[in-house]
Order: structure tokens, then C-alpha cells, then sequence
């Protein structure tokens, strides 16, 4: 598999305070197993479906403060290059490149409204071995009270187009590489309490919306949003026993016309 072009969603992974609860809750929830972890890289743990690498999960680094959350990875061909860009467009880097062995580079960063985001330049992970089958990443959005800021951020860091949903109900963007869109953007409305940060919102892929968001209540997690379904599929956002917010997709069931769009000014 060759390096995903610059932009492309590649990788995920989630820290967690309790890295065994977060086992236990994903395994049930989105069927993963787990391999060995890594003592050398802090506890990290691979997650996957069918044999395939599909995400990962974490403990804080020592002594990191870090909120229990999923972090999306955009992939880019030189981590030092797009951190530098990261900079010149008013986004904060939290973590300098970074090598992981001969795994790749890692960088991590906010854009200029706050929303947490990862880099990886492939060396010998290349980031997801499976996508869209349940169980694997399906979409992520940017969550952001400033959503002008974002569009220009992305557009000008990864090289993105931005074109809006013409829809008066909700700020919505789709961020695209040339072809189908790789991203959204949602702006946070008043729906929001102002204790919510921005964030990058992840969704995984399952057979079942419905019966996965019951699933997931019974083994903790509590429903934000949904079900609901739209012309790409049915999808509900949650937040996990340990308040990391994720949402479910199921590809499969549709409905509604498909929206309309008009390239961002």
C-alpha cells in the first residue's frame, strides 16, 4: 500500500486514562482485537478487524495532561515541511516532529480555533489497513466555533478545496483533494455548552446504527445525536464511558436528496 496522498485521513488513535476499559469498550462495541503493546511507546496498542489495522489506542504520556479523546492523523509526505505551514497559518504546535522508530513521524497540533489534529509521515506504518467495513474508520469532521478560520487553516496547510452545503439549517464544508470529499467541517452552535472544545470528530463504520448505538449505551457510552439518517447514511455521535466523544456510521442505509454545494468563497 503506498503512502496516502498529502491531506488524506490515515490513521487514528484514542488516549485513555483507563487503557483496559477502552479495550474492553471498543472490542465489544466495534468487534476489535487488540496486538501486543508497545512498552517502548508508551502502552500503545494496536486495533483490528479481520487481522487488518484499524486504529490504536493509548495511556497518556507520563505526564501529560491529555483529555480522553480520539485524535484523526492527516497523512503528508514531510512532517517538518507541514509543520512549518501548520506555524505561518496561525495553527499551534503541540508536539514537534517526532519519529516513532521506523514506524513514521508524528506531529501534533491545533488548528487556529483549537481543534486537535495529528500529522503522519509514513515510513513502515502506512496508517489504516482497512476502511468502511465495520469496525474500521468511516469519516472524521472538524467541530470548530470558528469555522472561517478552520476552512482557510486546512485549505492552506493540506491544499484542500472547500465547498459549503447549501443548507440554512447548519454550517456545514466538505474539505476535498480533487475528487470526493476527505473531511467535513461543522460549525458549534449554541447546541453546544460552552464546556465542549473544538474537536475532531470521528466515525466508525457498522452494520447497524441503531442496534450499535444500543450496544454502546449498554456498555456506558451516552447518546449526543441520533440516529439520524442523510443521503450518504445513518449516523449517531456518542461519547464513551470515559467522555471521548466518537460517532457511528452505517453506509447502508440512506435516505433523503442529496445536497446541494457551492465552492467557498
Amino acid at each position: 500500500m503506498a503512502a496516502e496522498p498529502e491531506g488524506t485521513p490515515c490513521w487514528a488513535d484514542g488516549t485513555f486514562g483507563d487503557l483496559e476499559g477502552a479495550k474492553r469498550f471498543y472490542g465489544e462495541l466495534l468487534g476489535w482485537s487488540y496486538g501486543e503493546s508497545m512498552p517502548e511507546y508508551g502502552s500503545y496498542t494496536q486495533a483490528h478487524v479481520d487481522g487488518k489495522a484499524v486504529a490504536a489506542l493509548s495511556p497518556p504520556m507520563p505526564g501529560q495532561d491529555a483529555p480522553n479523546a480520539w485524535c484523526l492523523y492527516l497523512a503528508s509526505p514531510d512532517a517538518a515541511a507541514t509543520t512549518a505551514k501548520i506555524r505561518a497559518c496561525g495553527g499551534e504546535v503541540m508536539v514537534e516532529p517526532m519519529q516513532v522508530g521506523d514506524f513514521g513521524t508524528m506531529v501534533l497540533a491545533t488548528d487556529p480555533g483549537g481543534t486537535a489534529f495529528g500529522v503522519w509521515q509514513a515510513g513502515r506504518h502506512e496508517g489504516f489497513e482497512a476502511r468502511t467495513v465495520p469496525g474500521a474508520f468511516a469519516w472524521a469532521e472538524v467541530y470548530t466555533r470558528e469555522p472561517e478560520k478552520a476552512d482557510h487553516f486546512f485549505a492552506a496547510v493540506f491544499g484542500y478545496g472547500v465547498k459549503q452545503l447549501d443548507d440554512e439549517a447548519i454550517d456545514f464544508a466538505l474539505y476535498d483533494l480533487g475528487a470526493d470529499p476527505v473531511l467535513g467541517r461543522m460549525r458549534m452552535g449554541a447546541e453546544f455548552s460552552p464546556q465542549v472544545p473544538a474537536h475532531m470528530n470521528v466515525y466508525f463504520t457498522v452494520a447497524d446504527c441503531d442496534a450499535a448505538v444500543e450496544k454502546a449505551k449498554s456498555l456506558g457510552a451516552e447518546l449526543r445525536f441520533g440516529p439520524m439518517t442523510i443521503p450518504f447514511g445513518r449516523f449517531a455521535t456518542l461519547t464513551d464511558p470515559q467522555g471521548a466523544v466518537f460517532s457511528l456510521f452505517d453506509p447502508t442505509t440512506t435516505g433523503g436528496e442529496m445536497p446541494k454545494v457551492t465552492p467557498a468563497p
